[in-house]
């Protein structure tokens, strides 16, 4: 069983950064692609970024540019930084976790995690 815990998630202005944490506990961090997904009010939940157990990286059209994924095995940690961020940014942002390589990196995802809350407004 993998549980996934985000944090970083919080209140910024329009042009400013915030870095996500998701923290991973169970079966093999490293074996695991990652995903970041986001929900705003009123929408459907929208793919963001994904990285794969060997390092592939993949972007959503809309954040590609302004954000950067990244996984630190050690530590069982993926992050997400955002950087300009805009307020149709705002949205409740999810953690997902799938085994292995063989996936599609912005659909398929068994654990997902509770969200945490970022708010972009002046």
């Amino acid at each position: 069983q993998v549980q996934l815990v985000e944090s970083g998630g919080g209140e910024v202005q329009p042009g400013g950064s915030l870095r996500l944490s998701c923290a991973a506990s169970g079966p093999p961090f490293s074996r695991y692609g990652m995903g970041w997904f986001r929900q705003a009010p009123g929408k459907e939940r929208e793919f963001v970024a994904a990285i794969s157990y060997s390092a592939g990286i993949y972007y959503a059209d809309s954040v590609k540019g302004r954000c950067a994924i990244s996984r630190d095995n050690a530590k069982n940690t993926v992050y997400l930084q955002m950087n300009s961020l805009k307020p149709e940014d705002t949205a409740v942002y999810y953690c997902a976790a799938q085994y292995g390589d063989n996936w599609s990196p912005r659909r398929d995802y068994r654990y997902w995690g509770q969200g945490t809350q970022v708010t972009v407004a002046s």
